[in-house]
């Protein structure tokens, strides 16, 4: 037996119209029927109302009051014959054809029909309680009769010129001509009933297209699973994430990108008024392309830049969000390069030690070599004489002369790679006289980066300048604080110093190197002084032009102040250490 297929759910918007649907009926319905009720209720009274009238008129008739008393006074009842030739019946009846009521009845005191549209109902008593209109009450009613149901009143009739009820008069409208009367005026109620529920099948239908263009088409529980997985996604990436809408306003601004840009939470604000970079409102207007220098690295829209930002360098791409034809805005996506750059810098910097390493290894093995020589030719004081000079020099050429004022060892091994960097460019690296690191690094990541810009700055304006004598000089000195000393860097080179006219600020910016001025988009380059100047400023510090240099050298000379870098100032015995004190 082959199993049918699961029944399908309604979708999410079929729902919302039938419920729709259902409330307008419901609505629609329950006021009609209210209407309804209550002009039935109105006709009825209206009823009741003209019955008590006319039940007054005939009572208040001096002639019927005095055919009552008659008939009262006489032992017994009148035979039927009697009563229906009798005045009370003319009467009676040509009351009720004059006003087209269901019955005119007159009784005596005791409950005895004397006047009665049927004939046969004569002499009979009446079949509704009389006993309220004989007591001298006025009522109306509403009950079923002989004649059928009906809407009446019974007034109490009184002997001429006393107070004594001697019968009674009811009378009563067929309720069957009162609903004919709510029927007529219910047509009205029941077009605008008609009315209003098109009017809601229409609005229904109306807010079930734009429901659905809304949701794109999704279901609740599918808006629910892409909420989840956005938030999810969204703050789970290194990446930041901003959203701009297709209106222009922020609709994603992740973690990340907060912490990237050094920013609130941006969600809901306008994205041209939004304090962000201008290079990325730039991405996102339209004919205006890149807005800065673009990356061609794979895997990069073609509109990525690179901007310096909260002390980062930041690669920025934004990409245009459809779906299916409608536009969604745009998606800006931030990667941050900092730990990238700063990982490459150290691999560069291991790389240089492992290649001299290896070239001091040979250096190493032809002093052994040398040793041997000595040692086999019978020369043992010429051997014990080259160890001597060995033990004193070091059996390692180090392309830093004076690294050991640089207590700390990570600034040396930092500063070593960077000279044996130099030295392989053709620029010598020199430590200044003025330096003097007693103390101990405590933050190495900004140091390293700060002093690895400037150096890096340095060598490339020395192999760009016109001196045949490339160096670079750099002088470090720190001074001590009890919540964490300072660091002070001062380097200058033998290039050309800065361009005629060039601003001493604009060096700063992104996209500028003091080897060549501004860069080409593509580089990759120009972004160093400005990252070092953003690092030192985050922490309190300061990053700057001293000199602008000349041509032919000396070049420029740049200072920099990292506060809260360094920890203690042991009393260490560096050679020369006492010299400088006392001179300096």
């Amino acid at each position: 037996m082959q199993r049918s297929a699961p029944r399908q759910p309604l979708r999410f918007s079929t729902q919302t119209l039938l419920l729709q649907l259902a409330v307008v009926l419901l609505v629609v319905l329950l006021s009609a029927a209210v209407h309804a009720w209550l002009t039935y209720d109105r006709v009825g009274s209206n009823a009741e109302d003209q019955a008590l009238t006319l039940a007054r008129t005939v009572a208040s008739d001096p002639e019927v009051r005095a055919d009552v008393l008659a008939i009262s006074g006489q032992p017994g009842t009148p035979p039927a014959a009697e009563l229906l030739a009798g005045p009370l019946q003319a009467s009676a009846e040509a009351a009720r054809t004059r006003t087209g009521a269901l019955f005119v009845v007159i009784t005596d005191e005791t409950g005895i029909r004397m006047a009665h549209p049927d004939p046969q109902r004569l002499g009979e008593k009446v079949s509704t309680d009389p006993s309220e209109a004989l007591s001298g009450q006025e009522i109306t009613t509403r009950n079923t009769g002989t004649l059928g149901p009906s809407a009446g009143a019974k007034v109490p009739v009184y002997a001429p010129g006393t107070a004594t009820v001697v019968g009674e008069v009811s009378v009563g409208y067929s309720m069957d001509t009162v609903a004919q009367s709510v029927a007529r005026d219910i047509g009205p109620v029941a077009l605008t009933a008609a009315g209003a529920l098109l009017a809601g099948v229409l609005g229904s239908f109306l807010l079930r297209h734009r429901l659905q263009r809304l949701t794109l088409g999704l279901e609740p529980e599918e808006i629910s699973t892409l909420v989840h997985d956005q938030v999810a996604v969204l703050q789970g990436v290194d990446d930041g994430v901003i959203g701009v809408s297709a209106d222009g306003r922020v609709s994603v601004f992740n973690a990340a990108a907060q912490r990237l840009l050094g920013l609130p939470d941006l969600s809901g604000s306008q994205w041209e008024q939004a304090p962000v970079p201008e290079q990325l409102k730039a991405l996102t207007r339209p004919g205006t392309g890149t807005a800065g220098p673009a990356v061609a690295t794979g895997g990069l829209h073609q509109d990525a830049l690179e901007l310096v930002a909260g002390g980062r360098v930041l690669v920025v791409n934004a990409r245009k969000a459809l779906h299916r034809r409608e536009d969604l805005g745009w998606v800006i996506m931030l990667r941050d390069r900092t730990e990238l750059q700063q990982l490459t810098r150290q691999l560069d910097a291991v790389g240089t030690m492992s290649t001299a390493l290896r070239a001091q290894r040979h250096e190493f093995a032809n002093q052994l070599h040398t040793l041997a020589g000595f040692l086999g030719i019978g020369q043992h004081q010429e051997a014990r004489d080259y160890l001597a000079r060995l033990a004193a020099t070091g059996p390692l050429k180090f392309p830093v002369d004076q690294a050991e004022l640089l207590q700390d060892p990570y600034l040396q091994a930092f500063v070593g790679a960077k000279g044996v960097e130099a030295d392989e460019r053709g620029v010598s690296l020199r430590i200044g006289p003025e330096t003097l690191v007693r103390g101990q690094v405590t933050e190495a990541q900004d140091v390293t980066t700060v002093l690895g810009n400037l150096i890096d700055n340095a060598v490339n304006a020395a192999v760009a300048g016109s001196s045949t004598d490339r160096w670079v000089e750099l002088e470090v000195l720190d001074e001590p604080a009890d919540d964490g000393g300072t660091l002070h860097i001062v380097v200058a080179d033998s290039g050309d110093g800065l361009a005629e006219g060039a601003d001493t600020e604009g060096v700063f910016a992104e996209g500028f190197t003091t080897a060549s001025g501004p860069v080409r988009a593509g580089g990759g380059q120009g972004f160093g002084l400005a990252l070092a100047r953003q690092l030192a400023r985050r922490r309190g510090g300061e990053v700057k032009v001293l000199e602008r240099g000349t041509r032919g050298g000396p070049g420029a000379v740049f200072m920099a102040t990292l506060p809260h870098t360094t920890a203690g100032n042991p009393a260490a015995n560096i050679p020369g250490a006492a010299g400088k004190d006392e001179n300096g």
